[in-house]
This record gives structure tokens, sequence and C-alpha cells, in this order.
């Protein structure tokens, strides 16, 4: 943290980053709704976004806060589109067994 002696009176306070924040809400959001396939639009959203912010963050110079947050935003991000395609796996395996439980072929009882 830097103290106040050794601060230019005219540098800008530290404030917290908007866009941080939300890409962690959207990741949160991401994860929260990936086992439903509705989190890879928050997901891919907190992606886009993370990229603009961190830009943000190294152009500020420090005078930008939110580098935690946008890290942990983005590593909720992958969660959540690691569970929608994880959603889809599942979802695509058990169709494919319905689908096979359904095509069997019916023969004669007599028949060896």
């Amino acid at each position: 943290m830097v103290t106040s002696a050794t601060r230019h009176p005219l540098d800008p306070d530290p404030v917290r980053a908007t866009k941080a924040s939300a890409v962690f809400g959207l990741g949160l959001l991401s994860v929260v709704t990936g086992p439903f396939l509705g989190g890879a639009i928050p997901a891919t959203l907190a992606l886009l976004l993370a990229r603009q912010s961190h830009r943000e963050l190294v152009a500020a110079d420090g005078f930008l806060l939110g580098a935690k947050r946008l890290r942990n935003g983005v590593r909720l991000a992958w969660t959540g589109i690691v569970l929608s395609i994880a959603t889809l796996v599942v979802l695509a395996i058990l169709g494919l067994l319905a689908y096979a439980r359904g095509r069997g072929t019916d023969f004669d009882p007599l028949v060896n």
C-alpha cells in the first residue's frame, strides 16, 4: 500500500475496476447455470470482458484494483464452460442409450 507521504498529490486514488467485478459476477452466474447448458453464454461474455478488463488494469498502472477478482472470474467462467460441456456429453450418452434401447430387433421366440 502506498502511503500519502510517497504519493504525488496529483495522483488519482486507486479505485476498484467495475469490469473486473462484472467478470466475477458473470463467472459466478456461469457456474450456477452451467449444468443447465446456459452457463456457456455468461462464461463467454465473462471471457470477452476479461480481456478488456486486463488491458485496462495494465494501462492504469496500479490505480485500478481488482486483479484477484478478475482471475477468479476467469476461473469461474472456465468452470462454467466445463460444466456445460460435461452436461452436453452426459445428455448425448443418455440419448444414444435411449436410441439403442428402442432400436432392437424383435425375433420370433422360436428363433435361436
